[in-house]
């Protein structure tokens, strides 16, 4: 592996060309098929000067050069949308990038899939700590087997189900099926957000990195981390090593520490998040800082929508504490546990005894989404109109928090109750009962 990052440095393109040009060369690509896997535009990233560099390395030396952008379960995006993603036009797509091929990935088309392996029930187990037993089938996008290596680009920041994002996960569930989708975010339901989020190694990490290994075609990875909307590091390597460089960079970078908890949160979404199945981040990032019967907010006058994909199985269930689910699973026999694990990550830990559900603490749309929805939904409303966010700021000593951007950085408590003992390295595969 090769890389370089620092807090405050910023790499500028020269330096990205270098390391990525340093590395590929240790590579045998000539004449191979290489697919490029990126993500939507729901990770901030500088993908217009990644793609344009690695184009540049790669497109003379290897026969076929294509994209794929790694959406799990969000929309497809548009062709205008890929091309904004990757910093080019329509003209540059027919003239420059002629022999590039553009694609989404469509985790719901059976006919898109194709299985490559098992994860026994055992194992399932093992690694979740006994949380889960079931058989899981690994399935991936069938693209992937007319190439013959994988190079994942994409950022790494804390993230709710697996720990930190990025590396293996821009396959897993980046271009995968629905039901490993569905086992490892219900697996991190489980385990909670507060608990999760910003753990380097997580029982999902290990199911991700584990469903990788079944992959049959070669895998490198670029991973960056970004400081705002500058690159502040880059690893180039195989998706395991450039991801764990990548997620020691990012837990100093997007991890902010308090000292202790705030009474009412104002979390502003960026226009990156276009509805709330995305926008949900700005919640999961800042849950552990909100206090024991405290507020958050989630204001985004943008948002006008729950989910494309899974707004009616939303409006269906609403959003409980984790609880709620796991006391009466049967109320929720297929329901898609994905879709479970985001309405409790939203919603915040709590308890629900009796057949009353305690919330820890108030989530709160300020949004377009109305009132009666928000209601219907289980979530509080307030009319974006009347919040004054310049308001909201710097009164941090009275208990209030503004975060102008939030979805990316995760805000603890420097006494973290829910944090569990950091583990200091990822499961041996050979301590481990074998997949069948």
């Amino acid at each position: 592996m090769i890389g370089a990052g620092q807090k405050g440095v910023v790499l500028r393109e020269s330096v990205v060309r270098e390391l990525l040009a340093s590395e590929i060369a240790t590579w045998s690509v000539h004449g191979k098929r290489v697919l490029v896997i990126v993500p939507d535009h729901t990770r901030t990233a500088p993908m217009d000067v990644m793609f344009r560099v690695l184009h540049e390395l790669l497109s003379d030396t290897v026969d076929v050069l294509d994209v794929l952008v790694a959406l799990g379960t969000h929309p497809p995006m548009s062709d205008d949308a890929i091309n904004r993603r990757l910093g080019i036009t329509e003209r540059d797509r027919r003239e420059r990038y002629a022999r590039t091929r553009f694609f989404n990935h469509r985790w719901s088309d059976p006919s898109q899939l194709v299985s490559i392996g098992a994860l026994s029930a055992q194992r399932v187990e093992w690694i979740s700590g006994g949380r889960m037993h079931e058989r899981v089938d690994v399935t991936i996008n069938k693209l992937v087997l007319d190439y013959d290596l994988l190079f994942v680009v994409g950022p790494t920041f804390p993230h709710e189900v697996a720990g930190f994002s990025g590396g293996n996960k821009y396959l897993f569930p980046g271009i995968s099926g629905k039901e490993i989708i569905d086992m490892f975010h219900w697996l991190g339901a489980l385990i909670t957000n507060p608990s999760i989020v910003g753990t380097k190694y997580t029982p999902v990490r290990a199911i991700v990195d584990e469903a990788a290994a079944m992959v049959p075609v070669e895998r490198k990875c670029a991973s960056l981390v970004v400081d705002g909307t500058d690159l502040v590091g880059l690893y180039v390597g195989t998706p395991e090593e450039a991801w764990s460089a990548a997620a020691d960079l990012s837990s100093l970078i997007h991890v902010v520490q308090e000292d202790r908890p705030f009474h009412s949160v104002l979390s502003c979404a960026p226009a990156m998040y276009d509805e709330l199945w995305v926008g949900g981040k700005c919640a999961y990032k800042l849950e552990p800082v909100v206090a024991d019967g405290g507020e958050l907010i989630v204001y985004a006058p943008h948002i006008s929508r729950i989910s494309a994909t899974h707004g009616d199985t939303i409006r269906t269930i609403g959003y409980h504490v984790r609880d709620y689910f796991v006391k009466q699973m049967q109320r929720f026999e297929g329901i898609p546990r994905g879709v479970m694990a985001h309405s409790t990550h939203v919603k915040g830990i709590g308890t629900f005894d009796d057949g009353v559900e305690r919330p820890r603490i108030t989530v709160t749309l300020a949004t377009r989404i109305g009132e009666a929805e928000c209601r219907a939904i289980n979530l509080g409303y307030r009319d974006f109109r009347a919040i004054d966010v310049g308001q909201w700021q710097g009164r941090e000593k009275e208990g209030l928090l503004c975060v102008p951007k939030a979805g990316e950085t995760l805000y603890r408590l420097k006494r973290d109750p829910f944090r569990p003992p950091e583990a200091g390295a990822p499961p041996q595969r050979e301590a481990l009962p074998l997949s069948v």
